[in-house]
C-alpha cells in the first residue's frame, strides 16, 4: 500500500534528480566555456583558478557518466529518498546541502583517481553549486505541485473500510494522523449490521456488506480495506468477489495474530497464495549471497590452509593415540543432524569420563564446559587456544551443513535439553563463528546469555554483520580471548 507507492515515487525522484544533474552538468560546461574570457579578464580574486576548457563537450561526457549517478547516491546516503512524503521542504534543502558537501569529496576523489586532468577547478565549483541550486529548485517545484494538488482534491487514494472494531479504528486514526500519505477514507462498511448514524473515528458508517456493490458503483473508490476479526473471514468472501468483479483492489489486514517477533511474507505455490510468518530473514537474494561467500571462502581456506592441516595432523598423531579428527553429531538448521569435523584435542577415551565430571561444569545450562579440562591433551590446549581445532569445519561449510557465521552448532544431546524459546537459535544455519565467539566465548558463564546473543544475531542479521563478526573473530583468535 504505502510501501509500494513510496517505491514508485522513490524511483521517479531518483530519475528526476539524475536528469536535473545532467542539465546542471551541461549548463556548467557551457557557462565556463562561453564566459571564460570574462572570468580571466575580470580581475576577480579567483580568476587564477580558471583553466581552459576543452573545445568539445565529448571529452566531458565521460565525467557525466560518473556524475549523473553520483549525485543521487549522495542524496540517498543522506536519506533524501527514505521518507519523501513526510519530509518538509526545509529538510529537503538541508539534505541537498549536506549531499553537496559529500559530493565535493566524492567527485573530487573520482577526478583525482582517474586522473581527469582536463577538468578545471572552475567547472568543478560551478557544477557542484549549480547542481545543488537546481536540485533545490526541483524540490520546491515538486512540493508546490503536490501541495496544490492535494488542496484541489487531487492526488488522493480513496479508501473504503470494512470493519467497525478496534483494529478498524486504529487504522483510520493512523490515516487521519498522516495527511501527507495522500489517503482519504470515503466511508466505513459494517460487516454485520448498520447502526444508524454510527461513526468510527469521525468517519461515517455508510452501509453493510450487502450494500458494497452499490457503494462501489456510486463512489470513486480506489481500494477496499478489510479490517475484520478472524471469526468474520467467512462473511467477507462474497465481498472479495464483488471487488474482483468490479476491478477494485481489495486488501485484507493480516494483523490477525499478536506476533511479537514473526514477520509476514506473501508468497505462492503453483498459483496458491500463501502467507508466511517468519522470525528469520526472508531475503533469498542476501541468503544466496551469504551461501556463495561461504562456498568460495571455505574452498579457498581449505586450499590455502592445507599445510596447516597437514602439520596439525602430524602433531596430533605424534602426541596422543587415536584418530586425527573428532567426529560428533550436531544439530544444524531447524534441528537437522549432521557430522561436525574438528581436530581431536582430547584423549581418545574422553567421552567415557564425561559422566564423572558433570559436577565440574562451569557454564549454567545445557552445555558442558570446564576451563582446565583434564581430558584435553597438551597439544590440544594449544590448538584450542589458537582455534586451529575448528578449521576442519570449513569442510562442513563447503558441504552446506554450516556457514562461516551463525550460531555455534551444539551436540544433539545438549539441544534436547533446550527450553522452547532457546530452540529458535536453530532457525538459522549454524556457523564457525558468531556473536558469542567475539563476546568472550567461555567467559560468558550463563547459557541463557549465550542463547540471547544467538537470537540477537538472528533478529538483526545482515551481510554487514557477518563481515563485522569475521573481522572481530580474527582479532579474538589472534589474542586467544576466552578460548579453552
Amino acid at each position: 500500500m504505502l510501501k509500494e507507492k513510496e517505491k514508485v515515487v522513490r524511483k521517479a525522484m531518483i530519475l528526476l534528480d539524475g536528469l536535473v544533474v545532467s542539465g546542471a552538468f551541461i549548463f556548467s560546461y557551457y557557462l565556463g566555456r562561453y564566459f571564460h574570457a570574462f572570468y580571466k579578464e575580470s580581475g576577480l580574486p579567483f580568476a587564477d583558478i580558471v583553466n581552459y576548457l576543452p573545445l568539445n563537450i565529448e571529452q566531458y561526457v565521460v565525467i557525466l557518466l560518473f556524475a549523473m549517478p553520483l549525485w543521487p547516491a549522495m542524496l540517498y546516503i543522506n536519506g533524501a529518498y527514505k521518507a519523501m512524503r513526510t519530509e518538509s521542504f526545509f529538510m529537503a534543502v538541508w539534505t541537498v546541502a549536506k549531499s553537496a558537501v559529500y559530493m565535493v569529496f566524492a567527485f573530487g576523489s573520482l577526478i583525482f583517481f582517474f586522473q581527469f586532468k582536463f577538468v578545471s577547478r572552475l567547472f568543478f565549483i560551478n557544477f557542484i553549486m549549480i547542481s545543488a541550486f537546481m536540485l533545490i529548485v526541483e524540490k520546491a517545484i515538486v512540493f508546490y505541485i503536490v501541495k496544490n494538488a492535494r488542496k484541489r482534491g487531487h492526488n488522493f487514494k480513496r479508501f473504503l473500510i470494512v470493519g467497525t472494531g478496534k483494529r478498524a479504528g486504529n487504522f483510520i486514526a493512523r490515516i487521519n494522523n498522516h495527511p501527507e500519505w495522500g489517503f482519504k477514507i470515503e466511508g466505513v462498511i459494517d460487516y454485520e449490521k448498520h447502526p444508524a448514524g454510527k461513526e468510527i473515528k469521525g468517519v461515517q458508517v455508510i452501509g453493510t456488506l450487502d450494500n458494497l456493490q452499490g457503494i462501489l458503483c456510486d463512489k470513486a473508490i480506489d481500494e477496499v480495506v478489510f479490517l475484520v476479526p478472524r471469526s468474520a473471514l467467512e462473511k467477507i468472501e462474497n465481498a472479495l468477489y464483488v471487488c474482483e468483479n468490479l476491478g477494485i483492489r481489495a486488501t485484507l489486514a493480516i494483523d490477525l495474530f499478536d506476533f511479537k517477533l514473526a514477520k509476514f511474507r506473501q508468497t505462492e505455490l503453483d498459483g496458491i497464495p500463501l502467507l508466511s510468518f517468519e522470525t528469520t530473514v526472508a531475503d533469498e537474494l542476501r541468503l544466496f549471497i551469504k551461501r556463495g561467500i561461504d562456498i568460495l571462502a571455505s574452498l579457498a581456506g581449505l586450499i590455502i590452509l592445507s599445510p596447516v592441516f597437514l602439520f596439525t595432523a602430524i602433531v596430533i598423531k605424534l602426541t596422543s593415540d587415536g584418530p586425527i579428527l573428532f567426529l560428533q553429531k550436531r544439530a544444524g538448521l531447524n534441528g537437522r543432524e549432521f557430522t561436525l569435523y574438528k581436530f581431536r584435542t582430547m584423549y581418545n577415551d574422553a567421552h567415557k569420563k564425561r559422566a564423572q565430571m558433570e559436577g565440574l561444569n562451569e557454564i549454567e545450562g545445557a552445555v558442558f564446559k570446564i576451563k582446565n579440562d583434564p581430558r584435553i591433551t597438551p597439544a590440544g590446549k594449544i590448538l584450542r587456544k589458537l582455534s586451529v581445532d575448528e578449521l576442519p569445519q570449513l569442510l562442513n561449510v563447503l558441504i552446506g551443513n554450516m556457514s562461516l557465521v551463525g550460531p555455534r552448532p551444539l551436540p544433539v544431546y545438549e539441544v534436547e535439553k533446550f527450553q522452547p524459546w532457546q530452540r529458535r537459535r536453530l532457525s538459522m544455519r549454524p556457523g564457525i563463528t558468531c556473536l558469542w565467539q567475539i563476546s568472550g566465548r567461555n567467559r560468558i558463564q550463563s547459557f541463557d546469555d549465550w542463547m540471547k546473543l544467538d537470537l540477537e544475531y538472528i533478529d538483526t542479521w545482515h551481510l554487514r554483520l557477518d563481515f563485522f563478526i569475521l573481522f572481530k573473530t580474527i582479532l579474538v583468535v589472534l589474542f586467544g580471548v576466552g578460548a579453552y
